[in-house]
């Protein structure tokens, strides 16, 4: 029954996270790269600041029964902080420069799961042995990426399938620095490494951006909603729901946000796939989840 309930909480969390791709591409038609990472970082770092300081009150006020306040890991927040710029910003760029008649949400949400495949075939290398559904996950990734992003051969890839690629490989470092830090607290950590990301891309925007407020004011409910529910309030369910359920379940509930970014942009946005970019989405989000397999695999002979 704790499984069933953290995979609801996880699957909540991945419907943030899958319809935020369309409010990056909304806010991308408003406003820089920069400037929008720069504006959704600070409010995710302001939503998880009072969420910190609540929850640090709360452990005040039971002080009594043992339960000690957590430093803020500074240094890990930095790090998490750096790594998620690199990943944030070659994705909202490589959503930002696809042609009208891409669907931007549906191919970045997909590219960008790739991550997954990613962090386990990395996970097998550092374990010196790679485990046989991994190659075949591999494989089928590369089988599906073709068939979504060569439209005719390799003339038909676009530079925002590159951006998005390069965002997948980011986000898989960002999992693994992440994974280094796990026994801090987790709403301090993320709250520093969205202050940094925030940090930087305003820096970047301020060098390479035209800053309009009239422009940041049109992009505010994009803007809100990927600061507030894709940062804060899904991260926090995503800690709740990995109380509960066995983490090679929770990477695969996770994944569905992929499914949802396609979704999301046929019904809000009009996108529409070709059948043989839908075969290519099927195709890399099965891979997703055969990758997870030796881990579940694992956990169950553990158990």
């Amino acid at each position: 029954m704790k499984n069933i309930k953290g995979s609801i909480l996880l699957l909540i969390a991945a419907l943030f996270w899958g319809t935020t791709f369309v409010a990056q591409v909304s806010g991308s038609n408003h406003i820089g790269v920069f400037i929008y990472n720069a504006s959704r970082s600070f409010v995710g770092c302001i939503f998880l600041l009072c969420a910190a300081l609540i929850k640090d009150a709360a452990n005040k006020s039971k002080k009594d029964e043992g339960i000690v306040k957590e430093k803020w890991p500074i240094e890990g927040g930095i790090l998490c902080g750096l790594v998620l710029f690199l990943a944030m910003s070659a994705q909202q760029a490589g959503i930002s420069i696809y042609p009208d008649n891409v669907a931007a949400a549906g191919r970045s949400g997909f590219l960008t799961a790739i991550y997954v495949v990613i962090v386990a075939v990395i996970v097998s290398i550092i374990g010196r042995k790679i485990h046989k559904l991994v190659l075949l996950s591999v494989l089928g990734t590369v089988i599906g990426m073709y068939l979504l992003c060569m439209k005719e051969g390799f003339s038909g890839i676009y530079k925002g399938d590159i951006l998005c690629l390069i965002c997948a490989f980011c986000f898989a470092g960002h999992i693994l620095v992440v994974d280094k830090y796990r026994t801090t607290d987790s709403i301090k950590l993320s709250c520093i490494q969205f202050l940094v990301s925030g940090i930087l891309s305003l820096v970047v925007s301020l060098i390479t951006e035209t800053i309009v407020f009239s422009d940041i004011i049109a992009a505010a409910i994009p803007i809100l909603y990927a600061g507030i529910l894709s940062s804060g309030v899904a991260y926090t369910l995503q800690m709740l729901g990995q109380k509960y359920a066995e983490p090679a379940v929770a990477s695969i509930v996770m994944s569905m946000e992929s499914v949802i970014a396609v979704i999301a942009g046929a019904v809000i946005l009009g996108e529409i796939l070709a059948k043989r970019e839908i075969l290519g989405c099927i195709i890399v989000f099965a891979s997703v989840i055969v990758a997870q397999i030796p881990e579940f695999l694992s956990d169950k002979k553990n158990s």
